[in-house]
């Protein structure tokens, strides 16, 4: 055999061991839908006026500082406009200060209408959502985004997950 045929040769074994290992390769994972169906939701008294406004603020546009759905919302103008509306509560402007204001509760003890909190931002309580139930929270999460449902179990949040808090009494 000549060197050309000898070249020829193993260029030819190796793109069959290219297309061979190609074949037994896993292809790569598509990400898993995210789960954003209510239909599991279970609210009752104050925790269900706060689901119901918060769901009608979905796809609500983001606004850095808003106060109201006409102009934009941010995570914690989200949640005061939508306990002012529906419970007539006045809650502090930022998330952080929201917090302070709050009761803690253990993640397993969450009840619709409840905060959860994340850090976001490097620091403590940057962010805050609705709980909804379900493993779900309602939410308003950046520029260029609206107000959607999420789930707690997203690795990004639940990696950020900074407690859950309250403003209802013990039994609610």
């Amino acid at each position: 055999m000549s060197a050309s045929t000898v070249s020829r040769v193993r260029l030819v074994f190796a793109l069959a061991a290219l297309v061979l290992a190609a074949c037994t390769t896993t292809p790569p994972r598509k990400p898993q839908p995210v789960d954003r169906s209510l239909a599991h939701i279970e609210a009752q008294g104050d925790g269900r006026e706060i689901v119901m406004y918060s769901l009608g603020l979905l796809d609500v546009g983001y606004q850095f500082g808003g106060n109201n759905p006409e102009a934009g919302l941010d995570c914690s103008g989200m949640v005061r406009f939508v306990y002012k509306k529906a419970l007539g509560i006045d809650l502090p402007r930022t998330a952080a200060d929201i917090a302070s204001r709050t009761r803690p509760i253990a993640e397993s003890r969450l009840q619709a209408g409840d905060l959860v909190f994340f850090n976001t931002l490097g620091k403590p309580y940057s962010h805050v959502g609705i709980y909804l139930g379900d493993g779900k929270f309602v939410h308003a999460p950046s520029s260029r985004g609206k107000i959607r449902v999420e789930s707690m179990s997203l690795p990004y949040f639940s990696s950020r997950f900074e407690g859950a808090r309250t403003v209802f009494a013990q039994g609610k």
